[in-house]
């Protein structure tokens, strides 16, 4: 499938977030960036401690708060957490009950926007959230290599 460009009132959002250890500190990491070329960068820790999907989840929540008060309507989500990306796209559901509020409070955040696209992109397609999420916890950047092509080559 090949990605639609954006429209002309669609702002990007990318997110990640980081345990360390998993589980251990949450480092929160997004970049929102909007049509007019507003670029927000988020790189925190939250409050405690748990597991990765937790920190992808709350990197999410703190970006789609940013990307509100900059006045965004209409958001385009990618991320590397097929974790937070299936079970916001309704495609399944976890026994984590820490998580249930997590997942209550974005699906409710979400419901703000005029529209929402949500989408999991492979790890070398969000290193800048990647980044920003381990800067938090003081971890240097650990850039993802782009995978092999699997074609035979004559």
């Amino acid at each position: 499938m090949v990605p639609t460009p954006p429209s002309s009132t669609e702002w990007q959002l990318w997110f990640d977030g980081s345990a360390y250890p998993n589980p251990g500190r949450l480092g929160l990491g997004a970049v929102v960036r909007g049509p007019d070329g507003q670029h927000i960068e988020l790189s925190t820790t939250a409050h405690g401690t748990g597991c990765n999907n937790e920190a992808e989840l709350l990197a999410l929540e703190q970006a789609l708060q940013l990307a509100r008060e900059a006045g965004a309507t209409h958001l385009r989500v990618r991320g590397d957490s097929d974790f937070v990306v299936r079970h916001l796209n309704g495609n399944a559901q976890t026994d984590i009950v820490r998580l249930h509020d997590i997942l209550a409070r974005l699906r409710a955040q979400l419901g703000t926007f005029a529209s929402v696209s949500l989408e999991w992109v492979p790890r070398h397609r969000n290193p800048d959230a990647d980044r920003l999420s381990r800067a938090a916890l003081g971890l240097p950047d650990k850039p993802a290599t782009r995978p092999i092509s699997r074609r035979r080559r004559r």
